[in-house]
């Protein structure tokens, strides 16, 4: 059986929180919506002005490499 786009998305998030941790943040899957994955930025990554630059360069692009019929990722407060 095939795994679900949910839990594909869950595995890719696990393979960059490492990452994302050793700089004292985190990412947690909030959603995913007609092929739009929904992240929220905790930590360090909530307030940093970078946090976009990681979430479009970091998080999207593994999740799509990982995941390639999503088409955006966003971050949720």
């Amino acid at each position: 059986m095939t795994e679900s786009i949910e839990k594909r998305v869950q595995n890719a998030l696990e393979e960059i929180r490492p990452q994302i941790q050793a700089d004292g943040g985190d990412v947690e899957l909030v959603t995913v919506e007609n092929l739009t994955v929904k992240v929220r930025l905790t930590g360090a990554c909530a307030g940093c002005p970078m946090s976009a630059i990681t979430l479009k360069n970091g998080v999207e692009a593994l999740i799509k490499e990982r995941v390639p019929e999503i088409l955006e990722v966003e971050a949720v407060h």
